[in-house]
């Protein structure tokens, strides 16, 4: 059953900002790869601070991904982006049906 899911990914800011954009190319991969569907384009946010120190760091690099995947689809891409080093913190959430709905996302069964 497909699903949509957003995916928020903070990359390091000591990393080139060329470099941390690639990342989103990565992830736009690895979901099309999983047989899921980006909805739109990947929100880059740019670099922004941290509201409290993370591994040390205080600042990264944002961007928002909206898709439409499998349940369980997108489990390599988080296992993937749970071993780089580049990335400082990553969140796939499932959009509840009447979200996914008002995005446009809404996928019938």
């Amino acid at each position: 059953m497909m699903r949509a899911y957003e995916l928020m990914v903070i990359v390091d800011g000591d990393v080139d900002e060329p470099k941390a954009q690639s990342y989103t190319k990565t992830c736009v991969d690895a979901i099309t790869a999983a047989g899921g569907s980006i909805h739109g384009k990947p929100d880059w946010w740019g670099k922004r601070a941290f509201a409290y120190p993370i591994n040390k760091k205080e600042a990264g690099f944002y961007f928002v991904i909206e898709c439409v995947a499998d349940g369980g689809a997108l489990d390599e891409l988080e296992r993937q982006l749970r071993l780089a080093d580049d990335i400082v913190r990553h969140k796939v959430i499932r959009l509840p049906e009447a979200e996914a709905e008002r995005r446009g996302m809404a996928v019938s069964a």
